[in-house]
């Protein structure tokens, strides 16, 4: 079976431990305004894009240096019309070694393509990754959201 929920991969030179930190500090590469923790097992945080985008996860599954993964709690996306998409899907970021390097596999599940948000979404995780978290971890700085800018 196809899947058809929202799926990203990267390598990295970085080891498993330095790819685990940098998801886990969400303020880090995703938004300075993230309220809560991200870090710990049922630790709960809210992100906020303006009056764009509102969702609030908790971390339900923590596996040192191989996974983490978040339930979305409740979700406000102003643009479509179902604006609690989000609500009940999970975010799964899997941490594996390969060919001497560290992959990091990023699946939402539950975005798939029949949400009315699945492209815009897909375009928000593959920035926020890709220009983000990836230079969070290979750099040590992330290009989140702006505190200022919120």
């Amino acid at each position: 079976m196809e899947n058809k929920n929202f799926n990203i991969s990267f390598l990295v030179d970085q080891t498993p431990n330095e790819v685990f930190k940098a998801i886990t500090n969400v303020r880090g590469w995703w938004s300075e305004a993230a309220e809560g923790d991200s870090e710990n097992l049922n630790d709960e945080f809210t992100y906020i894009h303006g009056d764009i985008h509102y969702s609030k996860h908790r971390v339900v599954e923590v596996f040192l240096n191989k996974k983490v993964v978040w339930l979305t709690l409740d979700s406000r996306l102003s643009f479509v019309e179902k604006q609690d998409e989000w609500n009940g899907t999970k975010v799964i970021f899997e941490i594996t070694e390969q060919d001497g390097k560290t992959k990091l596999e990023v699946t939402h599940v539950g975005l798939v393509p029949e949400f009315q948000c699945f492209e815009g979404c897909s375009k928000g995780w593959t920035h926020y990754l890709e220009n983000s978290l990836i230079p969070l971890i290979v750099t040590g700085t992330g290009n989140p959201d702006r505190k200022e800018n919120m």
